[in-house]
C-alpha cells in the first residue's frame, strides 16, 4: 500500500457529508477489501480515531474486513425464511461451494454469508446474490441460481425472466400514484419522480419491472453520485429512514399498491434494494 494513494482519497472527499464512508468505498473499490494497514492510514490521515474508522468499516454490510469473492452470495435465515426450511438451502449452497458462512472459495469466485433479513421475509426463502433477489428457493433451484451467477445475472431478458415482475407504485407521503403510463420503460409504464444533485434539477423516470436498472433522466447522472428524490406531486422527500446494505447511502421508499414497500438505493450504479409485501409504513 502506499501511503500518498491514500492521501489520495482522503483529500478527494475531504469535507464531504459522509466523507468517511466515500474514503472508505474507494479503498475497498481499490484493494476488494479494508486491510488493516488501510484503516490505520485512513485514521491518521482525517485525524479520526481508529475505533470510529474501524467502527464505519464493520457498522455497513458493504464494507468487509478480509478478500471477498467476485460473488457475495446471501442466504436470509430469519424467522419468515427459517420457517420455510432456509437452514436446508444455506446448508445446500454451502455444500456446491465447498465453504462455510464467511468464508471464500478458494478460486475468489465467491463468498458466502448468512444473515438474519433481507427485507422481504413474504417471498421467503430469499438468497440474494450481487443484489438480485431469488424468492422461493429450494434446494433443487440452488445449483441453477449458481450456474446464471457465473453466467453472468446482469444479463436479463425483461420479457422472461421470472425474476423481473412490474411493480406499481406511489409516494410514501401523499399516497399520489407515481405511475407513468404516457412514457412507458421496459415496455410497462415507468416510475417518474423529481430529482436533484450537485446543481441539477430535473425529472427521472425508472423502469417499473422489479429487477430491471433501466432509468431515463433529464441530466447525466455521475457514477456513484447520491441522488435526492422528491414527489413531482406533493415535493416531498422520499428518502426513508432505512441506510442502504451494500453501500450505506440513503434508500428511497415508493409504496407499492398491492400493499407494502419497495426502497431503492439513492446512489447511481449501487443495485441495493429491498421489497416488503407486509409492510405498510417504515
Amino acid at each position: 500500500m502506499r501511503t500518498d494513494e491514500v492521501q489520495g482519497f482522503v483529500d478527494r472527499h475531504v469535507g464531504e457529508r459522509g466523507g468517511l464512508i466515500s474514503i472508505l468505498e474507494d479503498m475497498q473499490a481499490r484493494y476488494g477489501y479494508l486491510p488493516a494497514d488501510v484503516l490505520r492510514a485512513v485514521a491518521e490521515r482525517t485525524g479520526q480515531s481508529l475505533t470510529d474508522v474501524y467502527g464505519v468499516a464493520t457498522f455497513y454490510k458493504s464494507f468487509s474486513l478480509k478478500p471477498r469473492g467476485k460473488h457475495l452470495c446471501s442466504v436470509c435465515v430469519g424467522t419468515a425464511c427459517h420457517v420455510r426450511r432456509a437452514p436446508m438451502v444455506a446448508r445446500e449452497v454451502e455444500r456446491r461451494l465447498g465453504i462455510r458462512p464467511g468464508d471464500t472459495t478458494a478460486d475468489r469466485e465467491f463468498t458466502l454469508e448468512t444473515v438474519n433479513c433481507l427485507g422481504a421475509c413474504a417471498l421467503g426463502p430469499i438468497v440474494v446474490v450481487d443484489g438480485h433477489y431469488f424468492s422461493a428457493v429450494t434446494t433443487g433451484k440452488v445449483k441453477d441460481i449458481l450456474e446464471q451467477t457465473r453466467a453472468g445475472l446482469d444479463r436479463v431478458d425483461v420479457k422472461t425472466d421470472r425474476r423481473i415482475f412490474p411493480v406499481t407504485v406511489s409516494c410514501s407521503r401523499c399516497n399520489h400514484s407515481l405511475m407513468d403510463a404516457a412514457h412507458p420503460i421496459d415496455g410497462s409504464p415507468s416510475i417518474r419522480v423529481t430529482v436533484s444533485f450537485k446543481r441539477h434539477h430535473g425529472w427521472l423516470r425508472l423502469s417499473s419491472l422489479y429487477g430491471s436498472y433501466t432509468l431515463e433522466c433529464e441530466y447525466e447522472i455521475p457514477m456513484d453520485a447520491v441522488v435526492d428524490f422528491f414527489c413531482p406531486h406533493c415535493h416531498a422527500d422520499l428518502k426513508s429512514a432505512a441506510g442502504c446494505p451494500e453501500c450505506g447511502a440513503p434508500m428511497v421508499a415508493m409504496i407499492v399498491r398491492a400493499g407494502g414497500i419497495v426502497q431503492v438505493c439513492s446512489r447511481r450504479g449501487c443495485k441495493g434494494h429491498m421489497l416488503d409485501l407486509n409492510g405498510s409504513g417504515f
